[in-house]
């Protein structure tokens, strides 16, 4: 009865995906009718995002961007072996935008500087695929928000379970009420990696390694391997800990099964940093923070340092109904039904498996650049779900129970939460009030 719902539920919506178009008119393409693109910051999960793209056809790459020369060079020798050109290479992203042949760019830096090459490609008529989150503040979503409209641009933000099967099966069957009304989700994802590394001396930054381009917009500050490649995320000025990082994925997903585009009314946290002091890490170690709805609460945890959690899974969600429990992460999901007496109120299922969706999001951005529909995980779907992990971040930060306004874009009164909203960019570095 379960599947019969979810296919009917499928048939019923397929028409509302992607519905908003950019531009009635496909896109013009180059004349070799190809998709050029240019990846900036070339080191890890962006580097991931161009194989994916480089893998479809009709896709070339022609430039790479970073400020490391070693990771520029092993890159661009990389791509050449499988595509049969080496792409140019660039140390400063601004060098991409003025080449105008290329018609997309993929954003793989830190956090902290996702937002100003995003806007110099809306300027540029670039469409962009950015890694989440959407940028490091909340001031700077709402710029980048801004920009993709203001310049039309086709923008997939790197939620990729957004281009699951398995998800979107399991959001079908809560939306057709397979497991009762959802009041309470709970969301967790615990990883050693979130207590950052050991802590290390200062020290000169490696050679060929452009560290005031890599701070950038960021405040100045030593170089210290503990706050460099690898391990940035858990340090304030370039991202947000276990929250933005995994957070952002799974809250995606916990506001996506009732189709939650508001943000919440009330945001509390607890936690902080109570453990491995010889480790490097500003952002919270522990954490609790609780998203008061309308009619539905959501609850995230970390505890970084860990790997184990609820149900076996060191990450998930559980969203909570009358009729029972649906249990997910990425490697699939399964159904535990509640009882009345020993009957059951819903089917029982078992894990029904999940696999990687990276390609399938990247194919469906590059399918968004030819028909200007809007792709999978919106600009504004990206915002959102970066308001929400950023706003748990500020509530334990200044240890106060956060009211956002939509219409002012700030806390109210909330004098210390709203100095949070908009960072303070190193010169000669410079954020557009929007």
């Amino acid at each position: 009865m379960i599947m019969t719902t979810r296919r009917t539920f499928i048939r019923n919506t397929s028409l509302a995906a992607g519905a908003y178009a950019l531009n009635p008119t496909p896109y013009p393409l180059n004349p070799s009718d190809k998709i050029r693109v240019a990846l900036i910051g070339c080191r890890n999960m962006g580097f991931g995002d161009l194989e994916n793209a480089i893998k479809q056809p009709g896709v070339e790459c022609v430039a790479l961007c970073d400020v490391d020369d070693d990771i520029l060079k092993k890159r661009a020798e990389e791509v050449g072996k499988r595509t049969g050109k080496v792409p140019a290479t660039y140390k400063d992203f601004r060098r991409v935008m003025d080449d105008k042949t290329i018609d997309a760019v993929i954003i793989g830096t830190p956090d902290h500087w996702h937002c100003l090459p995003f806007l110099a490609a809306c300027e540029a008529g670039k469409d962009i695929y950015v890694e989440k989150p959407l940028a490091n503040s909340i001031a700077e979503c709402d710029i980048m928000v801004q920009y993709a409209r203001k310049y039309k641009r086709v923008v997939q933000v790197g939620q990729q379970q957004r281009s699951a099967p398995h998800w979107k099966d399991a959001m079908d069957i809560m939306r057709s009420g397979g497991i009762g009304d959802i009041r309470k989700v709970n969301v967790w994802a615990n990883f050693n990696y979130g207590i950052g590394q050991p802590k290390k001396p200062d020290t000169t930054p490696p050679p060929g390694v452009d560290f005031n381009m890599w701070l950038g917009p960021a405040p100045e500050r030593s170089f210290n391997p503990t706050r460099f490649h690898g391990s940035w995320r858990m340090f304030w000025d370039y991202g947000g800990g276990l929250l933005t990082d995994w957070g952002v994925h799974l809250l995606d997903m916990a506001l996506w099964a009732k189709a939650i585009d508001t943000t919440p009314l009330v945001v509390t946290a607890t936690g902080g940093n109570f453990a491995f002091p010889d480790h490097a890490h500003e952002t919270f170690d522990t954490m609790d923070v609780s998203y008061q709805l309308k009619d539905y609460v959501i609850n995230w945890s970390h505890i970084a340092g860990t790997q184990t959690g609820p149900y076996n899974r060191n990450y998930g969600l559980a969203f909570i109904g009358n009729l029972g429990t649906l249990v997910i992460n990425r490697e699939g999901w399964e159904m535990i039904p509640e009882k009345d007496g020993e009957k059951f109120k819903t089917q029982p299922l078992p894990l029904q498996p999940g696999k990687d969706s990276h390609e399938a999001h990247m194919k469906n951005f590059l399918e968004c650049i030819k028909t200007r529909k809007d792709p999978n995980c919106t600009i504004e779907n990206g915002r959102l779900v970066a308001l929400y992990a950023h706003m748990g971040n500020i509530a334990l930060k200044t240890g106060t129970a956060l009211q956002w306004n939509e219409a002012t874009k700030n806390f109210g009164n909330n004098a210390a939460a709203n100095a949070m909203i908009r960072p303070v960019y190193r010169a000669p570095w410079e954020l557009p009030k929007g």
